[in-house]
């Protein structure tokens, strides 16, 4: 399943909740007093990993998000994918040893939430700071590409809410890490291999449909990611006009389908910044779904040129500052 970044537009009014906005003043105040009497405070320790149920929302995650960011898995135990990212989402709020908490909502008993945050499908995973709701991102995503957003997400924390997390109760690290099972394994080399041979060939629908086959299965392949990426955009640009598709995207710089497809033969043909920017500038200029279609493009054309290119991580840092 490919990860289909969400919209922040109209998710979730967290800001209506009184509770969010007196924790985060608290800790304020608290910092603040710290500081005069030249130390910080000792905030409470704290579960790594923990289940949240409606009852329970507000004081599990609104009030903690005002000393940590709280990242909410939205899970089923019928959802295949579910079972593949929740173990990895545990592993690493155990490496990252407080800098962020897990809550893990089972979308099943927990209807009203999945409601109020405009949860589409499953997984999906949302953070929650200082009492505002960030969508993160929805399906069974890459570690490389999770590790990403996750250390945007604490960068902005302590940025712009100066939330830097707080201690974990003893052994709490050694339990979630213990806890959590090893990531899915392996690369599919056979069935790869044809979805590479199908892409080499031109054979754009069948490289398609093997990359598919392959995430299928392994939902979190990364490899399998890329080269899917790589042929959705070349079957997206093979039936264009480039005279037509520049033209409207020259003239209608509000039509965001036009900048849409101007970016993906901007990408084809090398402008790799160029395609990155005018989807940027996109994402600035619109609202609700025009914007949620340009940021989901920049994510997908990241995928394209990998995660670890310093162009991609550049857009990233000004997508993030774009959206929080």
């Amino acid at each position: 399943m490919q990860p289909r970044n969400m919209s922040m537009s109209g998710v979730v009014d967290l800001a209506a909740v009184k509770a969010a906005g007196e924790a985060k003043q608290k800790a304020e105040q608290a910092r603040a007093e710290a500081a005069r009497r030249g130390g910080a405070p000792a905030p409470a320790a704290q579960r790594l990993v923990f289940d949240v149920d409606e009852a329970g929302f507000e004081a599990e995650v609104l009030q903690r998000s005002a000393e940590v960011p709280v990242v909410i898995d939205f899970w089923a135990d019928w959802c295949e994918p579910c079972k593949q990212l929740g173990p990895l989402l545990e592993r690493l709020a155990a490496e990252y040893a407080g800098r962020f908490v897990l809550a893990k909502i089972d979308v099943e008993a927990n209807q009203l939430l999945f409601q109020q945050f405009g949860v589409q499908s499953i997984p999906a995973v949302f953070a929650v700071v200082a009492g505002q709701a960030l969508p993160l991102f929805q399906g069974a995503a890459p570690e490389a590409q999770i590790r990403e957003v996750l250390d945007q997400l604490i960068q902005v924390s302590e940025q712009r809410f100066g939330i830097v997390g707080a201690p974990v109760e003893p052994g709490a690290a050694d339990e979630a890490a213990a806890a959590a099972p090893a990531a899915p394994a392996g690369p599919h080399d056979s069935a790869l291999g044809l979805a590479h041979e199908a892409l080499d060939a031109g054979d754009l629908g069948g490289a398609v449909r093997a990359y598919k086959n392959v995430l299928s299965d392994d939902p979190g392949n990364a490899e399998a990611k890329l080269g899917l990426a790589q042929a959705e955009l070349l079957q997206r640009v093979q039936d264009m006009d480039p005279q037509q598709v520049r033209k409207a995207a020259a003239e209608g710089p509000a039509d965001v389908r036009a900048q849409i497809a101007a970016a993906d033969l901007d990408l084809v043909g090398g402008h790799v910044e160029d395609a990155f920017g005018r989807l940027l500038d996109a994402v600035k200029r619109t609202a609700g779904e025009d914007r949620d279609a340009a940021r989901v493009r920049l994510l997908e054309l990241f995928e394209v040129i990998g995660a670890d290119d310093p162009r991609v991580g550049a857009a990233r840092t000004a997508l993030s500052r774009a959206l929080f």
